[in-house]
């Protein structure tokens, strides 16, 4: 019974370790967007973007369809789920455009991080594979949207420090939303495995709706590698973990 408590409570620990780890990848994504043009050169931003495409399709293709089907296998179900997911971020970023919101980009950072957190969480309860790949991928997509949505909101003429503000607080939801998932997912495997294939979903909607757009620089082919060298890397974590 001590070893199934020390093993649960190791579990926990991974769990804040890793959702912490991710959300501040939103900071550091943030300070590469302060990195100065004349450095970087033109091309840093859309390669990042890019990888951040590649990968987003990684962390769709290599951990949330297969675990999601894992716990949610009725077909129905699950594909009902994955076409929710897209509709839902389609009708947020209407409304966002509608209303003329100036961080659509911060929005959809936090509609897919606030629920892939969650989903990590009860990953991580029922000790399944495909936890820590699923963290590692969270961080790294969290880097070039936290990249994005600090250049949106500067462009907005948006304090530093309120922008500063907001991502810090999106990086301690993951925790918390984490915490919810270890305690609240673990017993219901359909509601987990709905909830990564609604996440699949928008961030399918997200990938091709705005990052892949973005991604590519007039007369510059090189920037879209970044989408191979994403995706290469989630596949890389794949096969190792």
């Amino acid at each position: 019974m001590w070893t199934d408590a020390a093993t649960r409570m190791d579990l926990l620990i991974e769990l804040l370790i890793g959702t912490t780890a991710a959300g501040l990848c939103i900071l550091v994504g943030a300070g590469l967007a302060n990195v100065k043009r004349a450095k970087a050169g033109e091309k840093l931003p859309h390669f990042v973007i890019a990888f951040g495409g590649g990968v987003l399709i990684g962390a769709v293709a290599l951990v949330l369809v297969p675990d999601g089907l894992d716990h949610l296998p009725n077909p129905v179900a699950a594909i009902a789920a994955l076409l929710l997911g897209g509709v839902c971020f389609m009708a947020l970023d209407r409304h966002q455009a509608k209303r003329q919101r100036s961080m659509p980009q911060f929005v959809a950072m936090g509609a897919d991080f606030l629920p892939e957190s969650l989903a990590l969480g009860g990953i991580f309860a029922a000790d399944a594979g495909g936890a820590v790949l699923l963290a590692v991928l969270i961080g790294l997509q969290n880097l070039p949207e936290g990249f994005n949505a600090w250049r949106e909101l500067a462009a907005a003429n948006m304090r530093a420090t309120k922008v500063l503000g907001l991502m810090v607080v999106l990086a301690l939801l993951g925790p918390v939303c984490g915490v919810v998932g270890w305690f609240w997912l673990v017993d219901h495997d359909a509601i987990l495995g709905g909830i990564m294939l609604f996440a699949a979903g928008g961030i399918l909607y997200l990938t091709f709706q705005d990052i892949a757009p973005q991604s590519r620089l007039e007369q510059d082919w090189t920037p879209p590698l970044g989408a191979v060298v994403g995706f290469a890397l989630a596949l890389t974590g794949a096969l190792l973990l």
